[in-house]
Protein backbone atom coordinates (compact mmCIF):
# COMPACT_ATOMS: atom_id res chain seq x y z
CA UNK A 1 0.00 0.00 0.00
CA UNK A 2 1.26 3.48 -0.93
CA UNK A 3 1.76 5.52 2.24
CA UNK A 4 2.74 8.90 0.82
CA UNK A 5 3.53 11.18 -2.08
CA UNK A 6 7.14 11.81 -3.09
CA UNK A 7 8.05 15.24 -4.36
CA UNK A 8 11.77 15.11 -5.09
CA UNK A 9 13.55 14.35 -1.81
CA UNK A 10 10.41 15.24 0.15
CA UNK A 11 7.78 12.65 1.12
CA UNK A 12 4.31 13.73 2.17
CA UNK A 13 2.93 10.93 4.31
CA UNK A 14 -0.80 10.29 4.02
CA UNK A 15 -0.88 9.67 7.79
CA UNK A 16 0.18 13.23 8.51
CA UNK A 17 -1.93 14.71 5.74
CA UNK A 18 -5.07 13.05 7.08
CA UNK A 19 -4.37 14.30 10.58
CA UNK A 20 -3.92 17.83 9.25
CA UNK A 21 -7.14 17.54 7.22
CA UNK A 22 -8.90 16.53 10.43
CA UNK A 23 -7.44 19.54 12.24
CA UNK A 24 -8.53 21.93 9.49
CA UNK A 25 -12.10 20.65 9.33
CA UNK A 26 -12.29 20.61 13.14
CA UNK A 27 -11.24 24.27 13.13
CA UNK A 28 -13.85 25.13 10.48
CA UNK A 29 -16.63 23.48 12.50
CA UNK A 30 -15.42 25.13 15.72
CA UNK A 31 -15.42 28.50 13.99
CA UNK A 32 -19.02 27.96 12.94
CA UNK A 33 -19.96 26.97 16.50
CA UNK A 34 -18.20 30.04 17.91
CA UNK A 35 -20.22 32.30 15.62
CA UNK A 36 -23.43 30.50 16.56
CA UNK A 37 -22.69 31.13 20.24
CA UNK A 38 -21.85 34.76 19.43
CA UNK A 39 -18.19 34.34 20.30
CA UNK A 40 -15.17 35.74 18.49
CA UNK A 41 -14.10 33.14 15.86
CA UNK A 42 -10.63 34.69 15.65
CA UNK A 43 -9.84 32.95 18.94
CA UNK A 44 -9.98 29.60 17.08
CA UNK A 45 -7.25 30.59 14.63
CA UNK A 46 -5.24 32.41 17.29
CA UNK A 47 -5.11 29.36 19.57
CA UNK A 48 -5.10 26.58 16.95
CA UNK A 49 -1.33 26.31 16.51
CA UNK A 50 -0.79 26.00 20.25
CA UNK A 51 -3.61 23.48 20.64
CA UNK A 52 -2.26 21.31 17.82
CA UNK A 53 1.27 21.50 19.23
CA UNK A 54 0.05 20.55 22.70
CA UNK A 55 -2.09 17.77 21.23
CA UNK A 56 0.75 16.27 19.19
CA UNK A 57 3.17 16.39 22.11
CA UNK A 58 0.60 14.88 24.45
CA UNK A 59 -0.33 12.17 21.93
CA UNK A 60 3.29 11.23 21.36
CA UNK A 61 4.11 11.19 25.07
CA UNK A 62 1.15 8.90 25.71
CA UNK A 63 2.45 6.51 23.05
CA UNK A 64 6.00 6.68 24.40
CA UNK A 65 4.96 5.88 27.96
CA UNK A 66 2.35 3.28 26.96
CA UNK A 67 3.81 1.46 23.92
CA UNK A 68 1.71 -1.43 22.56
CA UNK A 69 2.66 -4.99 23.43
CA UNK A 70 3.95 -5.78 19.92
CA UNK A 71 6.49 -2.94 20.08
CA UNK A 72 7.58 -3.94 23.57
CA UNK A 73 8.20 -7.46 22.25
CA UNK A 74 10.52 -5.93 19.64
CA UNK A 75 12.42 -3.99 22.27
CA UNK A 76 10.76 -0.66 21.46
CA UNK A 77 9.94 0.32 25.01
CA UNK A 78 9.69 3.57 26.90
CA UNK A 79 13.37 3.22 27.74
CA UNK A 80 14.18 2.78 24.06
CA UNK A 81 12.38 6.00 23.14
CA UNK A 82 14.08 7.91 25.93
CA UNK A 83 17.49 6.83 24.65
CA UNK A 84 16.65 7.27 20.94
CA UNK A 85 15.29 10.83 20.58
CA UNK A 86 15.00 10.63 16.78
CA UNK A 87 12.67 7.64 17.09
CA UNK A 88 10.69 9.46 19.77
CA UNK A 89 9.83 12.33 17.42
CA UNK A 90 9.14 10.22 14.31
CA UNK A 91 5.38 10.73 14.48
CA UNK A 92 5.02 10.18 10.72
CA UNK A 93 5.54 6.47 11.37
CA UNK A 94 2.45 6.39 13.57
CA UNK A 95 2.17 6.19 17.32
CA UNK A 96 -0.11 8.99 18.51
CA UNK A 97 -2.37 8.25 21.47
CA UNK A 98 -5.81 9.89 21.48
CA UNK A 99 -5.92 10.21 25.31
CA UNK A 100 -2.67 12.16 25.27
CA UNK A 101 -3.83 14.31 22.34
CA UNK A 102 -7.03 15.38 24.11
CA UNK A 103 -5.22 15.98 27.41
CA UNK A 104 -2.38 17.92 25.79
CA UNK A 105 -4.65 20.07 23.66
CA UNK A 106 -7.03 20.76 26.55
CA UNK A 107 -4.20 21.72 28.89
CA UNK A 108 -2.71 24.15 26.39
CA UNK A 109 -6.06 25.78 25.70
CA UNK A 110 -6.80 26.00 29.43
CA UNK A 111 -3.60 27.99 29.90
CA UNK A 112 -4.43 30.09 26.83
CA UNK A 113 -7.96 30.77 28.09
CA UNK A 114 -6.70 31.67 31.56
CA UNK A 115 -4.23 34.14 30.11
CA UNK A 116 -6.84 35.70 27.85
CA UNK A 117 -9.59 35.76 30.47
CA UNK A 118 -11.82 33.39 28.49
CA UNK A 119 -14.26 30.90 29.99
CA UNK A 120 -12.67 27.49 29.44
CA UNK A 121 -15.95 25.55 29.76
CA UNK A 122 -17.68 27.66 27.12
CA UNK A 123 -14.86 27.23 24.64
CA UNK A 124 -14.42 23.54 25.43
CA UNK A 125 -18.04 23.12 24.35
CA UNK A 126 -17.31 24.96 21.12
CA UNK A 127 -14.34 22.71 20.36
CA UNK A 128 -15.95 19.38 21.35
CA UNK A 129 -17.88 18.57 18.13
CA UNK A 130 -14.89 19.58 16.02
CA UNK A 131 -12.67 17.34 18.14
CA UNK A 132 -14.90 14.37 17.35
CA UNK A 133 -14.86 15.27 13.64
CA UNK A 134 -11.07 15.54 13.63
CA UNK A 135 -10.77 12.12 15.21
CA UNK A 136 -13.15 10.65 12.65
CA UNK A 137 -10.96 11.82 9.79
CA UNK A 138 -7.59 11.27 11.45
CA UNK A 139 -8.35 7.60 12.15
CA UNK A 140 -8.03 6.90 8.42
CA UNK A 141 -4.31 7.47 8.87
CA UNK A 142 -4.31 4.19 10.81
CA UNK A 143 -5.74 2.50 7.73
CA UNK A 144 -2.85 3.82 5.66
CA UNK A 145 -0.30 2.54 8.21
CA UNK A 146 -2.20 -0.74 8.68
CA UNK A 147 -2.52 -0.28 12.43
CA UNK A 148 -5.35 -0.17 14.97
CA UNK A 149 -7.03 -3.32 13.73
CA UNK A 150 -8.91 -5.88 15.79
CA UNK A 151 -9.16 -9.62 16.10
CA UNK A 152 -9.28 -11.87 13.01
CA UNK A 153 -12.66 -12.07 11.30
CA UNK A 154 -14.20 -13.11 7.99
CA UNK A 155 -17.01 -10.54 8.10
CA UNK A 156 -17.80 -8.86 4.74
CA UNK A 157 -16.26 -5.56 5.90
CA UNK A 158 -13.05 -7.13 7.26
CA UNK A 159 -9.79 -5.58 6.06
CA UNK A 160 -6.69 -7.39 4.86
CA UNK A 161 -3.48 -6.71 6.75
CA UNK A 162 -0.18 -7.33 4.98
CA UNK A 163 2.02 -10.00 6.60
CA UNK A 164 4.65 -7.51 7.73
CA UNK A 165 2.03 -5.62 9.76
CA UNK A 166 0.51 -8.66 11.46
CA UNK A 167 1.31 -9.69 15.00
CA UNK A 168 3.52 -12.83 15.08
CA UNK A 169 0.86 -14.97 16.72
CA UNK A 170 -1.70 -13.98 14.07
CA UNK A 171 0.48 -14.15 10.97
CA UNK A 172 -1.67 -16.97 9.52
CA UNK A 173 -4.75 -14.74 9.49
CA UNK A 174 -5.32 -12.33 6.61
CA UNK A 175 -8.46 -10.37 7.52
CA UNK A 176 -9.31 -8.45 10.70
CA UNK A 177 -11.85 -6.16 12.32
CA UNK A 178 -11.28 -2.58 11.04
CA UNK A 179 -11.22 -0.88 14.43
CA UNK A 180 -10.11 2.37 12.84
CA UNK A 181 -13.32 2.31 10.75
CA UNK A 182 -15.53 1.56 13.75
CA UNK A 183 -13.99 4.48 15.60
CA UNK A 184 -14.20 6.77 12.58
CA UNK A 185 -17.92 6.07 12.18
CA UNK A 186 -18.56 6.44 15.91
CA UNK A 187 -16.73 9.76 16.11
CA UNK A 188 -18.69 11.16 13.19
CA UNK A 189 -21.94 10.12 14.87
CA UNK A 190 -20.63 11.52 18.15
CA UNK A 191 -20.04 14.85 16.42
CA UNK A 192 -23.66 14.85 15.22
CA UNK A 193 -24.83 13.93 18.73
CA UNK A 194 -22.85 16.72 20.39
CA UNK A 195 -24.13 19.28 17.88
CA UNK A 196 -27.68 18.06 18.51
CA UNK A 197 -27.59 18.29 22.30
CA UNK A 198 -25.91 21.69 22.15
CA UNK A 199 -28.97 22.94 20.27
CA UNK A 200 -31.76 20.81 21.70
CA UNK A 201 -30.91 21.53 25.34
CA UNK A 202 -29.21 24.90 24.93
CA UNK A 203 -31.36 26.53 27.60
CA UNK A 204 -30.54 23.81 30.15
CA UNK A 205 -26.84 23.26 29.53
CA UNK A 206 -24.09 24.80 31.63
CA UNK A 207 -20.76 25.85 30.17
CA UNK A 208 -18.64 22.71 29.85
CA UNK A 209 -21.53 20.24 29.62
CA UNK A 210 -21.00 19.41 25.94
CA UNK A 211 -17.31 18.70 26.53
CA UNK A 212 -18.14 16.58 29.58
CA UNK A 213 -20.62 14.65 27.42
CA UNK A 214 -17.80 13.98 24.97
CA UNK A 215 -15.71 12.76 27.91
CA UNK A 216 -18.43 10.22 28.64
CA UNK A 217 -19.43 9.06 25.14
CA UNK A 218 -16.01 8.57 23.57
CA UNK A 219 -14.33 6.84 26.55
CA UNK A 220 -17.26 4.41 26.92
CA UNK A 221 -17.03 3.49 23.24
CA UNK A 222 -13.24 3.20 23.40
CA UNK A 223 -13.47 1.02 26.53
CA UNK A 224 -15.47 -1.62 24.67
CA UNK A 225 -13.38 -1.38 21.49
CA UNK A 226 -10.32 -2.32 23.53
CA UNK A 227 -11.78 -5.82 23.91
CA UNK A 228 -11.42 -6.30 20.14
CA UNK A 229 -7.98 -4.74 19.89
CA UNK A 230 -5.08 -7.17 19.68
CA UNK A 231 -2.16 -4.86 20.34
CA UNK A 232 -3.06 -3.33 23.69
CA UNK A 233 -0.84 -1.08 25.78
CA UNK A 234 -0.10 -2.53 29.19
CA UNK A 235 1.45 -0.74 32.13
CA UNK A 236 2.10 -2.92 35.16
CA UNK A 237 -0.07 -5.63 33.64
CA UNK A 238 -3.04 -3.25 33.29
CA UNK A 239 -4.54 -2.13 29.97
CA UNK A 240 -3.61 1.56 30.17
CA UNK A 241 -6.06 2.83 27.56
CA UNK A 242 -9.03 0.84 28.81
CA UNK A 243 -8.43 1.72 32.44
CA UNK A 244 -8.03 5.42 31.72
CA UNK A 245 -11.16 5.46 29.57
CA UNK A 246 -13.42 4.06 32.26
CA UNK A 247 -11.96 6.39 34.90
CA UNK A 248 -12.56 9.44 32.68
CA UNK A 249 -16.08 8.33 31.76
CA UNK A 250 -17.11 7.77 35.37
CA UNK A 251 -15.56 11.07 36.50
CA UNK A 252 -17.18 13.07 33.66
CA UNK A 253 -20.57 11.46 34.24
CA UNK A 254 -20.29 12.18 37.96
CA UNK A 255 -19.45 15.80 37.19
CA UNK A 256 -22.49 16.13 34.91
CA UNK A 257 -24.82 14.67 37.52
CA UNK A 258 -23.37 16.86 40.26
CA UNK A 259 -23.66 20.03 38.17
CA UNK A 260 -27.32 19.37 37.43
CA UNK A 261 -28.48 18.29 40.86
CA UNK A 262 -31.68 20.02 41.95
CA UNK A 263 -29.98 22.56 44.19
CA UNK A 264 -27.34 23.52 41.61
CA UNK A 265 -26.91 27.18 40.76
CA UNK A 266 -28.73 28.52 37.67
CA UNK A 267 -26.97 28.30 34.31
CA UNK A 268 -24.53 31.12 33.73
CA UNK A 269 -24.94 32.85 30.41
CA UNK A 270 -21.80 34.53 29.14
CA UNK A 271 -20.73 36.07 25.88
CA UNK A 272 -17.04 36.52 25.24
CA UNK A 273 -15.96 39.85 23.86
CA UNK A 274 -13.98 40.20 20.61
CA UNK A 275 -10.32 39.24 20.43
CA UNK A 276 -8.07 41.56 22.44
CA UNK A 277 -5.74 41.88 19.47
CA UNK A 278 -8.52 43.45 17.40
CA UNK A 279 -9.07 46.60 19.45
CA UNK A 280 -7.72 48.18 22.60
CA UNK A 281 -11.19 49.09 23.76
CA UNK A 282 -12.37 45.49 23.50
CA UNK A 283 -9.21 44.41 25.33
CA UNK A 284 -10.23 46.48 28.32
CA UNK A 285 -13.73 45.03 28.30
CA UNK A 286 -12.44 41.46 28.22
Amino acid sequence: MVTGIKIGPLTLNFYGLLIMLGVILAAVLSTYEAKRKKQNPEIILDSLTWIVLGGVIGARLWHIFTPPASMVAQGITTQYYLTHPLAAIAIWRGGLGIPGAVAGGALVFYLYAKRRGLKFGLWADIFAPGLALGQSIGRWGNFINQEVYGSPTDLPWAIRIDPQHRLPEFVAYETYHPLFLYESIFNFLNMVFLLWISRKFEDKLKNGDVFLTYLVSYPVFRFFMEFLRLDNSFVGGINANQTLMIVIAVAALGALIWRHRKDAAPREIAVEKPDTAMAAEDDEKN
